[in-house]
């Protein structure tokens, strides 16, 4: 069973706040300024110097303790009513309140014995007038400080919102293309196999087995938002494999990448797209087929290069324009930045290189 807490009783929540705003420079603000006060004064007091410090630092505490409770309680303030405000007029109540209460420790509590000294009334107002004048205007200077570090605060907490919410859609992006990727190496697969079904080609059976060894091991990896390069050469091998014995008299090949690259993250798939427009636009077409050459390297300044180059029909006039080339480009941009670069080049005398060239994070 709780306890209702009344409107206007400290919850803990607010005590924590309390203490909270007690900082180590706003107590040393305090401390100083009450200590220049006291130096200020002591020429016009008769009062012992040791003894005017005290009261000034008892009053600049004081104006502290009361700045701190008024940002805390009461937890509603009429709408009228601005914190800031609120928080002015209580240190500006507290300054001679808490000037009376020295002064009334001094005289023993005895109020007329402290009216009828003209010396004792003049100390009053003069510290009081002093740490109405002082106490306020640090008020409101804590307050701006304050303020400026809530929207400091808030400002980071936005970006901080906005980089998670821009990282979380170009994860949905890259997402998006590489489920457009999948499908059409999928199918395009698939229609090789059914191509060697349907004229009852003798590769037809050997073909299906390594289609679904190399689907098995492919089926882990396309779902997965990166994978690493010695990964993916394997992947882009076993293609190659599928694709000689659909065609053993019209494709060679050869993939070598260097071993300082099989630990860099790749998007999944990405180099096997490079691959498969070599296979389907550079050696099928041709009557005398022709070589894939996969290869790599880590230049100066961690710059990754990786070609695949073919000795096929070469480039035509609606080469690059494809959908798998330009959802590549894309994943590419989202993968590694802006200086990610998919490049297509004319080899000689004919076939086709494209290189991709990225720095890995």
């Amino acid at each position: 069973m709780s306890i209702p807490v009344p409107d206007g009783a400290p919850a803990p929540q607010a005590w924590h706040g309390f203490v909270s705003s007690l900082t180590p420079q706003r107590v040393l603000l305090a401390l100083a300024m009450a200590t220049a006060a006291a130096l200020v004064l002591a020429p016009i007091f008769i009062t012992p110097f040791p003894v005017l410090l005290g009261r000034t630092l008892f009053v600049g505490m004081l104006a502290l303790l009361a700045f701190s409770a008024a940002g805390q309680w009461p937890r509603r303030l009429p709408r009228w009513w601005a914190r800031w405000l609120f928080q002015v007029v209580v240190v500006a109540a507290a300054v001679p309140v808490a000037t009376l209460a020295v002064y009334l420790v001094a005289v023993g509590g005895d109020l007329a014995s402290l009216v009828e000294s003209e010396a004792r009334v003049m100390g009053f107002f003069w510290i009081a007038g002093s740490g109405l004048v002082v106490g306020p205007l640090l008020a409101m200077g804590a307050l701006y400080r304050q303020r400026d570090a809530e929207a400091r605060n808030q400002a980071l907490s936005f970006e901080l919102e906005r980089s998670e919410l821009e990282r979380q859609a170009l994860d949905a992006r890259l997402r998006l293309l590489q489920a457009q990727v999948e499908p059409h190496f999928l199918f395009n697969t698939l229609a090789n196999v059914r191509a060697l079904v349907e004229t009852g080609s003798p590769q037809a059976a050997p073909v299906l087995r390594s289609l679904i060894a190399y689907l098995r091991a492919a089926m882990p990896r396309l779902q997965g938002e990166s994978t690493r390069l010695a990964d993916e050469a394997a992947l882009v091998r076993a293609y190659l494999e599928l694709m000689h014995l659909r065609m053993p008299d019209r494709l060679a090949f050869s993939v070598e990448l260097p071993p300082e690259l099989d630990i860099v993250r790749f998007p999944p798939m990405a180099l096997l797209t490079l691959v498969e427009n070599a296979v389907r636009h550079g050696i099928d077409p041709g009557e005398e087929g022709g070589r894939i050459e996969v290869g790599g390297a880590l230049e100066a300044g961690g710059l990754v290069r990786l070609w695949v180059s073919d000795t096929g029909v070469g480039m035509t006039q609606s080469m690059g324009t494809g959908t798998g080339l330009r959802n590549l480009r894309e994943r590419l941009t989202l993968f590694y930045g802006l200086s990610a670069t998919l490049e297509l080049t004319e080899n000689r005398p004919h076939g086709l290189r494209a290189e991709l060239r990225f720095t890995p994070h």
